[in-house]
């Protein structure tokens, strides 16, 4: 017992809300998939794929975040990572215009919970990427538990509140920047930390906060650009 509450105690709560909220903010596609996967469904069935789909891509999300937990010491992987956080950052604020999504219904059970697994398989790239970053905070024997608790969390908010998260960033779009700022945050602390660079910069790493900044800067100011050239496009 003592062991477990001194285990609570070293919880990085901090990584615990940054996962909660990246899965979030990433993680609206992922329940539209589910409802358009189910939408042919007997309404007797409905239930059971929603569960079996989320439960299976929720697996699968772990076994991929754990792999790039454990493969983050790769020379330049961080770095690599970083700059893929800093375009998903970009993209969260300033998302290109999409067309609907093209997922096809299936009437049978394992049919739809195939789509859903499959489909949030492309998806969820930007999910592991970003979530692994924010695990790399807390010690080691922490991460994976950081990273399951965190998905397990919010879960409940995507699956049965996504209408709501929606309403609540439409409203309070400063939700978003704050998470594109996020995004970027945890792309700077990676590209600094890498165990690559550090053979060329040894003292790169004292540079983790200033990192952290300079990538949340960056997000935010290409974002910015970016959607006021779209806006002066369509003006024209």
């Amino acid at each position: 017992m003592e062991a477990l509450i001194a285990w609570f105690g070293e919880i990085h709560w901090v990584a615990v809300l940054q996962i909660i909220l990246i899965d979030i903010l990433l993680g609206g596609d992922n329940a539209v998939v589910i409802a358009l996967a189910c939408r042919s469904l007997d309404p007797h069935l409905r239930v059971k794929g929603i569960i079996y789909g989320a439960g299976g891509a929720i697996l699968l999300r772990v076994i991929l975040i754990a792999f790039a937990v454990s493969v983050m010491n790769i020379p330049f992987l961080k770095f690599c990572g970083g700059l893929l956080l800093l375009w998903i950052g970009v993209k969260l604020i300033a998302p290109a215009d999409e067309g609907e999504h093209e997922i096809h219904a299936s009437k049978r059970l394992w049919g739809a919970v195939k789509t859903i697994i499959v489909a949030d398989l492309i998806m969820s790239i930007d999910n592991v990427i970003a979530i692994a970053g924010a695990a790399e905070q807390a010690p080691g024997h922490h991460q994976m538990a950081l990273v399951i608790f965190g998905l397990l969390v919010s879960v409940p908010f995507i699956l049965g509140g996504s209408q709501i998260i929606l309403k609540v960033i439409d409203r309070f779009p400063i939700i978003v920047y704050a998470g594109g700022a996020l995004l970027g945050w945890i792309a700077g602390t990676l590209m600094v930390d890498d165990p690559g660079i550090l053979a060329h910069l040894p003292n790169l790493p004292a540079l983790h906060t200033e990192g952290g900044i300079a990538g949340a800067i960056f997000v935010l100011i290409v974002a910015f650009v970016l959607k006021y050239f779209r806006s002066q496009k369509t003006k024209v």
